[in-house]
């Protein structure tokens, strides 16, 4: 019997476990795979928190955007259960103070009743490829993650990311095999905050995949479950080169 490593998959703001769908199928014959909820707490600290109460005691960790941020801190709490990390489309930064203007503007919008409008008209145009704005059928996907989650979610997600800090210092202490995977065209989290973040992390490799923006597992789907393949194989005698 093959054994399967326990993988924790964290999601991004508004997105459900839709975000995985292709890595969910692709990668199930290696991972033990879970998706955790992301919308329970109002603090990166407290998002932490409640991946760790739900996980096993070792464990792989995969997180794409505010996943990703929430992975770091789950790392900063108990690095001696994260196996392996991987670290999708994600922002090590503290937020800066046109962030969170922005976030503030956001959530007043959504408390006005304008959630929707502020999915498709602030949100989603930078969420994807430009190449990918008419594909109908990842709009749409985006869009009922979104509906799902809703707008009071949003607005604790909000709120979580605003509370996110500075994981820099903490990255050079990462023990674990990393993956530090992005779009070249993520005008989010683009490749210079994952450039920095294999700088800090020693045992990290870098995957940029090009027409490809912030949302890779949806966007490039068989590229990201490849990485990802990679990585969960990867053995600490030799690093996979991919």
């Amino acid at each position: 019997m093959v054994h399967k490593t326990p993988l924790l998959l964290l999601p991004g703001t508004l997105c459900d476990e839709r975000l995985w769908k292709h890595q969910l199928a692709s990668l199930d014959n290696i991972a033990d795979m879970t998706v955790i909820d992301l919308t329970v707490a109002t603090s990166i600290e407290e998002l932490a928190q409640s991946v760790l109460d739900e996980a096993p005691d070792t464990f792989a960790l995969a997180g794409l955007s505010l996943g990703g941020i929430v992975a770091m801190e789950v790392v900063r709490q108990a690095p001696e259960r994260v196996s392996k990390i991987a670290l999708l489309n994600s922002n090590p930064y503290a937020p800066r103070a046109e962030q969170l203007e922005t976030w503030d503007h956001l959530e007043h919008l959504v408390e006005q009743g304008r959630f929707m409008e502020v999915l498709k008209e602030k949100l989603l145009p930078n969420l994807i490829h430009s190449n990918r704005q008419q594909d109908e059928r990842l709009v749409s996907t985006i869009v009922s993650m979104a509906e799902n989650i809703g707008p009071d979610a949003y607005i604790r997600q909000l709120k979580a990311v605003s509370t996110r800090s500075d994981a820099r210092d903490n990255l050079e202490h990462f023990q674990c095999d990393t993956l530090l995977l992005t779009g070249m065209q993520d005008n989010v989290c683009p490749p210079a905050f994952h450039e920095e973040m294999e700088e800090l992390i020693q045992n990290s490799t870098l995957k940029v995949i090009d027409q490809c923006g912030h949302l890779s597992s949806l966007e490039r789907p068989e590229a990201v479950s490849e990485a990802l393949r990679a990585w969960l194989l990867e053995t600490p005698e030799g690093r996979n080169d991919f």
